[in-house]
């Protein structure tokens, strides 16, 4: 997963968990604040 590239490239960032949508945002949003306590999770991971 590149997030630093996704970050810079995208329009949106589309966050899904078993075939469940769970975010749609921008990417300040999404990398910055997100809503969903699953994409806060996966980011905790990640980043």
């Amino acid at each position: 997963h590149e997030m630093g590239f996704a970050r810079e490239v995208a329009d949106r960032v589309l966050f899904f968990d078993h075939g469940k949508l769970l975010e749609d945002a921008s990417p300040a949003q999404f990398f910055d604040a997100p809503k969903d306590p699953r994409a806060q999770a996966f980011l905790r991971q990640v980043l």
